[in-house]
């Protein structure tokens, strides 16, 4: 089974830093995978995208070095089956509240007997060259999302549940949950404050920090308080800045 490439960054002592795909494309994924990222995230829960243009997506990532993850839409298993299924090789699960919420997404990524996931991997086990059935407990990664109060309540207790790989923060609905504006997730001190929190708290344990990160900015602030699995802003909100930036230089030249 091909390795999980970003356990190798983490052994380093390196930073993973993750692309974000929103838009329903195979080609723009490819295209985004062959950027460089460690990894790159397929976006079910707010991307704009269904099961069968992920599944293309997957594979254009799995074409490249870049990890394939998928963010599923909620703490399903059905849904985090399928796409493991289809060969990503980590999920990371919206709106985990409780250590029994992490224990349900660690228990639908792991076959028995260290969970319950269900076997018949269609495309993951034949474009996972030799071995899926033994590795896949081990390759594959389970990131709880920590968004809400509860979440964030909960955390010491949802960190600890085996098999739980690491966390992965939503700032903006973490900031909505705490009373603030989504978009002052990394402005306002208070929510600054819970984030490094999350990051010395996981990292403590040995386990992954992930947070969603819009700019390049954000994301080397976030590694420097401790997150070492950073995304760097989405496709359309990379292609968005990159036309915004290229027509205001071209209209300022003709002014």
């Amino acid at each position: 089974m091909r390795a999980n490439r970003l356990r190798e960054v983490w052994e380093r002592g390196h930073t993973a830093l993750n692309g974000w795909l929103t838009i329903p494309s195979s080609i723009s994924a490819e295209a985004m995978a062959h950027v460089g990222w460690d990894s790159v995230t397929v976006d079910l829960q707010h991307g704009l995208i269904g099961l069968e243009s992920a599944v293309a997506m997957i594979q254009a990532v799995s074409a490249t070095t870049a990890v394939p993850f998928v963010r599923v839409p909620w703490l399903d298993p059905a849904s985090i089956m399928k796409v493991l299924d289809a060969g990503c090789y980590g999920v990371i699960c919206p709106m985990v509240n409780t250590p029994a919420d992490a224990e349900a997404l660690v228990g639908a990524c792991r076959y028995p007997p260290e969970g319950f996931r269900s076997f018949a991997p269609p495309r993951a086990a034949s474009s996972a060259d030799e071995g899926y059935t033994e590795k896949a407990n081990h390759t594959v990664m389970a990131l709880a999302m920590i968004e809400t109060v509860s979440g964030f309540d909960e955390l010491a207790d949802i960190i600890r549940v085996p098999g739980l790989d690491g966390v992965f923060v939503g700032p903006a609905d973490l900031a909505l949950a705490f009373g603030k504006r989504p978009e002052l997730g990394f402005q306002d001190p208070e929510i600054l404050a819970l984030l490094v929190t999350i990051a010395e708290s996981v990292r403590a344990l040995g386990k992954t920090a992930g947070i969603y990160c819009a700019t390049a900015g954000q994301a080397l602030r976030m590694v420097s308080i401790g997150y070492d699995f950073v995304t760097v802003g989405s496709d359309l909100g990379l292609l968005t800045a990159s036309a915004h930036a290229a027509l205001d230089e071209v209209r300022q030249a003709l002014q």
